[in-house]
């Protein structure tokens, strides 16, 4: 699979996937963009939440449990660096379920949403590689 980055106008950036698919992105107007689209740092974060959603999702779905009311809130702490940054601290997810679900079930979900196929990755970095070719 690959994904060829443009660069449309402004500060947008586009993905576009072998599949005919895109995702466009854009800065902030605070950051000189257009604000058109979420930031690149945005889509990664709600890939984390949409991730885990999936796999919470499938948990009730196979299991035949209602998902009218199912939801996942996802929140981020920040600290400071060293230079006066601030760095992603912590990541946290609350599962709401519906009502009527099993308490049986409630350890096993959190579970599952740990299954997160994104999270996974950041738990054993891949190594990255960028080179440089003409035009």
């Amino acid at each position: 699979m690959g994904i060829r980055i443009t660069f449309p106008e402004g500060l947008k950036v586009v993905a576009e996937f072998d599949n005919g698919r895109s995702v466009a992105t854009d800065q902030p107007v605070e950051s000189g963009g257009d604000g058109s689209a979420p930031s690149p740092f945005d889509l990664f974060l709600a890939s984390l939440g949409t991730c885990a959603g999936i796999y919470v999702l499938g948990f009730c779905r196979h299991r035949g449990i209602a998902t009218e009311g199912l939801a996942l809130r996802q929140w981020m702490e920040y600290a400071d660096t060293d230079d006066g940054k601030k760095r992603l601290a912590k990541v946290g997810m609350e599962i709401t379920v519906p009502p009527g679900f099993p308490e049986k079930y409630r350890t096993a979900l959190i579970k599952t949403a740990e299954l997160c196929a994104v999270k996974k990755v950041l738990m054993d970095p891949p190594e990255f590689e960028i080179t440089v070719t003409p035009a």
